[in-house]
């Protein structure tokens, strides 16, 4: 059995705006393509039965599916209410018994040292005050216990992807400034900045992780503009100009980097792979 339940989200402009990016269009059609990297993500943890697992920004569950099949007693939490619904759906569907509520990466609801583990992959770096989600990361894991997350590196793929979009699409402007770019979560420097003085040990690591789609590159980008949020909201404040522009940029990006050769697309990302215990 999976249960359901609402935990209010802070309304202010940055939050409200990470909500609506992530419930626009449908990034279960994303998180898909390379759930298999999630899934490997997941084994290096070694989880089992004892286990007190906190799924943050979990998304449709690409972590917290695996992480509960080892037995691990898993909670996830995001702020799209669309994805939350999904991940309930997936674990129901294999009969997982998970707890899956919406929420925010910034405050979450749970006690201090709440869980034994920690993890987040490509999910609470879209949070807009990293300091902040540090600090929740941080708090409600137990001393002694694990935070693992997988962040975009700038010069990776998706970093790739997302500057070509912040150049056409500059960030919209917010009460106190702009926020940090999501991608800083992917350099080794910022992450030990933000954890390091409360971790016992602090490693990272890079990845790859593969993106397979069954069409070319120009629909890849279609599939992007059409069931990523981010990319979405990009073209969407875009006269068709400009969004032809943006298309091409994209195009072209996905067709350099395209290693397949049967009209299908496989792209390699690096991500950076943060493993920390807490002192």
């Amino acid at each position: 059995m999976t249960t359901l339940a609402s935990s209010p989200v802070e309304t202010d402009v940055l939050t409200a705006r990470t909500k609506a990016t992530w419930m626009a269009g449908d990034f279960g059609k994303i998180a898909e393509s390379y759930a298999p990297g999630a899934a490997e993500f997941i084994d290096r943890l070694h989880f089992g039965p004892s286990d007190r697992v906190l799924d943050v920004a979990c998304g449709t569950g690409n972590l917290a599916i695996p992480a509960a099949r080892t037995g691990a007693r898993v909670t996830g939490i995001d702020i799209a209410p669309n994805l939350v619904e999904q991940a309930q759906a997936w674990a129901r569907a294999e009969g997982l018994t998970i707890r899956v509520e919406e929420g925010d990466a910034e405050q979450l609801p749970y006690a201090d040292a709440a869980f034994d583990a920690v993890v987040t992959m490509f999910g609470a770096m879209f949070a807009p005050r990293p300091d902040k989600v540090a600090s929740e990361l941080v708090r409600v894991c137990r001393s002694g216990g694990r935070i693992a997350m997988a962040n975009w590196t700038p010069d990776g793929f998706i970093g790739q992807m997302f500057k070509i979009m912040v150049k056409h699409v500059p960030p919209a402007p917010a009460p106190n400034g702009l926020p940090p770019s999501p991608l800083l979560w992917g350099n080794e420097t910022t992450v030990a900045e933000r954890l390091g003085h409360q971790m016992a040990k602090l490693r990272c690591t890079p990845r790859t992780l593969t993106f397979n789609f069954p069409f070319d590159a120009a629909a890849t980008v279609e599939h992007f503009r059409t069931f990523y949020g981010p990319t979405l909201r990009a073209f969407a404040t875009l006269s068709p100009e400009a969004q032809q522009l943006l298309r091409s940029d994209l195009e072209q990006l996905w067709t350099q980097h395209n290693q397949a050769q049967d009209g299908t697309t496989q792209v390699d990302s690096t991500y950076l792979e943060v493993l920390a215990i807490r002192k």
